[in-house]
Order: structure tokens, then C-alpha cells, then sequence
């Protein structure tokens, strides 16, 4: 059985490649820089699956990963880098992974890149891409170079920027790209492409435009997205404006994605990229999705919680949100308590009811407008002045994680527009001390969500500082005058 390398194996499309390569019977090695990464994802307990932890950057000991290789998928792009660090940063890795495996003897390299025409006016992040497959052809390894422009697909950062803007904008003003012409393909074509290209020859040493089964301009792809969404028609009013700065600020604002994501996407945008020949198309054979049918596809993943990774996968961000594909906002804050972590627990779950929410003045006028809205405000109160289980109803909370000594979970039952949790957290320091980590999450619905969580923010100060600290005042009286179980 052939043994492929992947570098890039926590990322959106390596995530979803290892499955695919082990479907079709070859054995992986995923070099990766943090393996805690995989162990989640089902595939990585097959006994057909090595994970090496790696560092890209070092040349000797990436060699040694690659040996015994017949091939290396190379799907890693540094773009998240500040000021446009990540060109530099993407070339020096690319000539280190070209050098380690003509060392390590690999048969060929395997890359995704970015369609767009050629000449001197790429933007930065394609011209990023064309300089890396020169450097990992430097070295003579024979490299299969795919080129894809908007991949669509559940999770893909093209597809969260595309669908919030559309779910999220009645009326946009956009910049003059959403003229610029775009050969979208689905995720699942892409992973056709990049499996099948293994068996077949020819296509070493190539490079291959690869695209979807129509031609469309951005405006279009937004129209078909807000159809299958089920939304009335999007009112799009481009204007010469908008530079690819302020595009990814407004892009930051109003999906998922950052900023330091957004700007080179955004500056790729003014890139017409359509394919130029389909050499590809005979030699890797197979049905081209439609625009209409991808993001048909994608959305289908997404309302059935299928979605099997996340463009925030790769960042350096730990703890992704479980809300796959969406915008979670996070409000985190700790704080150290001299007390046993008991204590502390006691004190977090005697919470609402009549041992109030400590802010209690803002918390009551919260109560009050949530029954106004048809909530069930702060009236439902608790089963028990003390204690709490799994599924207990909390005022207008209801809990849904709950570890002893540990951490509480609550999930919101006011009305909202979108969802949210509160959850706590207990870390014992000793015997007598603890810390406790408190977080807020939540996941707007639509313009409105944005702008609730942005109302209420410089609340959040109050509310959640004061309970912090209230809750500690109240674990240092527990501590004094109660016993553990």
C-alpha cells in the first residue's frame, strides 16, 4: 500500500482528503504541528493512519517524516499572518518542504492553488500561491499543481463569507468586483480531483486549472445563494469606493471571518478566475456540481450539523466553537479564589432564583423585557435553592452540562436573536485554591443578532466582573461554615 504524506491535515480540505485517501486504500502520514488537532476527527484511530508531530520549518526532521513516502499532499497557506507577513512566510515553507523531500526521496508533490490569470496584476495572495509552486518545484520533485478559485463547500472561508453577506444584507454596497467573473467548484469536486490525480500518471509534473460547470459574476453567485436560502431578492449596489482594506473590515463586521483572513480574499476578488484549459476534466473524469447544486450541497451540511470541517480549523485559536460554520462571540473572563474548587462549585450553583444574579438590578430589567417579548423572564426561578441537575430550569436558563466540582453549563431560553450559553469552569490549584473561568457564547441570527451582541456589550463589564467577583465573596463564606460531601 502506497504511504501519502499530508501536511495540512488539521486544515479545511486535508481534514477532509485523509478520509478519502483511506477510502481508497492508501496509508497516511499527517505531519502536523499539534496532534491534540486529530483526536477528535474518526479517521485518525485507523491503524492505517501515522501522526507526526512536525515541524514545517525544520528541514532535517521533516525529511525523516518523509521518507518511506510515495507522495506528499501539500495544503498549507499562511495567510492569517499580519501585514502581508504571509507571502514570505508561505515561500520560506514551501522551499523547506521541496528540500525535504527530494532528501526523503518523495515521488511527487501534490498541490491546491489559486486559479487567476497570469501577469502583473495578480493580487498579492495569488501571486503568494504562484510562488510557492515554483519553490516546491525547485528541487526537481515532480509537482501536480491544481488551481481552484471559490471553492464552495460547508465551512469554507469563500462560502461563510458568501452566505453571511447575503443572509445578513437585504441591501449591500459592495465594490466594483462583485462584476469580476468566478469559475466556482464544489468541495466535492476539488477532493475528486485531488484523490484521482494520485492514480493517474500523466498528471505529475503539471499544473491543472481546475473550476466548476459554469461561469458566473460574484453578483450572480449571491442572487443564486440568497434563492436557496429561501431569502427575497438582494439588492447589490456596487460603488468605486470600497478598497480591498475597507471590503475586509466590513466583511470582519458582518461574517465570521477577521479581518487579517478577509483582506487578501477580498483583494483576490478583483481577479477574474476562470479556467483556461480543462486538460483535467479527461483525465480525472467526473461530475461537475453546478453553482446552484454546491451551495445546495453545502447549506444541506450545515442544517444537518454535518459539517465535517471548519475554514477556522487551522488557525492557532484553541477551543473552535462548537457552532460549526458560524460566527460565535466570546466573552471569557477568570478569576483566582482562595478557596477549595467545592466551594467554588456551591457557590456558582446557587445561581438565579432567590440568591438572585448578583447584578441584580440589570438582571431584573432583563427579566422584565423577556416577558414583555413572551419569555419566560426571571419569574420560573429554580427546583432548588442549592442544588441543581441536568436539565433543571434556571430563570430563563436551562441547564445542560454539569460536572461536579467541575463545571456548569447553561443554555439560554430567553428570548434571543440567536443562541447562547454561559458556562463555568473549575480548575483546582492545590487544596485550598482554584480558579474560576467564566464564558459567555453567543451565536447572533441574522443583522439583528449583531447588533444585540454589540447593544449589550459595554454591559458586560458590569454583569459578568460583578458576578465573578460576587461569586468568590460567596465561595470564601461557603468555605468558612460548610463542609465538602
Amino acid at each position: 500500500m502506497d504511504r501519502i504524506a499530508i501536511a495540512g491535515a488539521t486544515g479545511y480540505i486535508g481534514g477532509r482528503l485523509a478520509p478519502m485517501l483511506l477510502d481508497s486504500g492508501y496509508v497516511l502520514r499527517c505531519l502536523v504541528r499539534s496532534p491534540r488537532k486529530l483526536s477528535g476527527r474518526d479517521w485518525a484511530s485507523n491503524p492505517h493512519v501515522e501522526i507526526r508531530q512536525v515541524d514545517l520549518a525544520a528541514g532535517a526532521s521533516l525529511a525523516r517524516e518523509l521518507t518511506g513516502c510515495s507522495s506528499a499532499f501539500y495544503l498549507v497557506h499562511s495567510m492569517m499572518s499580519a501585514e502581508g507577513e504571509y507571502a514570505q512566510r508561505d515561500l520560506q515553507l514551501a522551499r523547506t518542504f521541496a528540500e525535504s523531500a527530494r532528501a526523503a526521496g518523495v515521488g511527487r508533490i501534490v498541490y491546491l492553488g489559486g486559479l487567476g490569470e497570469t501577469g502583473p496584476g495578480l493580487s498579492e495572495h495569488l501571486s503568494s500561491r504562484r510562488d510557492v509552486e515554483s519553490a516546491l518545484g525547485s528541487t526537481g520533485v515532480p509537482v501536480t499543481v491544481l488551481r481552484a478559485a471559490m471553492i464552495i463547500g460547508s465551512g469554507s472561508a469563500s462560502f461563510e463569507i458568501l452566505r453571511y453577506l447575503v443572509q445578513r444584507l437585504p441591501i449591500m454596497i459592495t465594490p466594483k468586483w462583485v462584476s469580476t467573473r468566478c469559475q466556482p467548484i464544489g468541495v466535492e469536486n476539488v477532493l475528486g480531483y485531488l484523490v484521482g490525480v494520485l492514480a493517474v500518471p500523466e498528471c505529475a509534473g503539471s499544473t491543472f486549472d481546475i473550476g466548476g460547470s459554469e461561469t458566473l459574476p460574484y453578483r450572480q453567485i449571491m442572487r443564486v445563494m440568497a434563492e436557496e436560502l429561501g431569502l427575497p431578492r438582494r439588492w447589490i449596489i456596487p460603488v468605486p469606493v470600497l478598497t480591498p482594506r475597507l471590503s475586509s473590515y466590513w466583511i470582519h463586521l458582518v461574517t465570521p471571518l477577521s479581518s487579517k483572513i478577509a483582506r487578501p480574499l477580498a483583494e483576490g476578488l478583483k481577479n477574474e478566475v476562470i479556467c483556461r484549459e480543462d486538460r483535467i476534466t479527461h483525465l480525472v473524469p467526473q461530475h461537475l456540481l453546478s453553482v446552484r447544486d454546491a451551495i445546495r450541497a453545502a447549506l444541506s451540511q450545515v442544517a444537518a450539523r454535518l459539517v465535517e470541517t471548519n475554514w477556522s480549523m487551522a488557525g492557532p485559536i484553541p477551543g473552535d466553537p462548537d457552532w460549526s460554520g458560524g460566527t460565535v462571540f466570546r466573552d471569557q473572563r477568570q478569576i483566582s479564589i482562595d478557596t477549595p474548587g467545592w466551594a467554588a462549585f456551591r457557590a456558582v450553583c446557587r445561581l438565579g432564583g432567590d440568591h438572585g444574579w448578583y447584578a441584580d438590578w440589570l438582571w431584573v430589567i432583563r427579566g422584565w423585557l423577556d416577558r414583555l417579548a413572551g419569555g419566560p423572564g426571571l419569574r420560573r426561578g429554580r427546583r432548588n435553592p442549592d442544588a441543581l441537575r441536568y436539565g433543571d430550569a434556571l430563570d430563563f436558563w436551562r441547564v445542560v452540562g454539569l460536572d461536579r466540582d467541575r463545571t456548569l453549563s447553561l443554555r439560554a431560553e430567553m428570548r434571543l436573536p440567536g443562541e447562547a450559553l454561559l458556562d463555568f469552569q473549575i480548575q483546582p490549584e492545590g487544596e485550598h485554591h482554584c480558579v474560576l473561568r467564566q464564558t459567555a457564547l453567543f451565536e447572533p441570527r441574522g443583522l439583528f443578532g449583531l447588533m444585540y451582541w454589540y447593544a449589550v456589550l459595554p454591559l458586560h463589564g458590569i454583569v459578568f466582573r460583578g458576578m465573578l467577583f460576587a461569586i468568590r465573596r460567596d465561595a470564601l463564606r461557603i468555605a468558612a461554615v460548610e463542609q465538602p460531601d
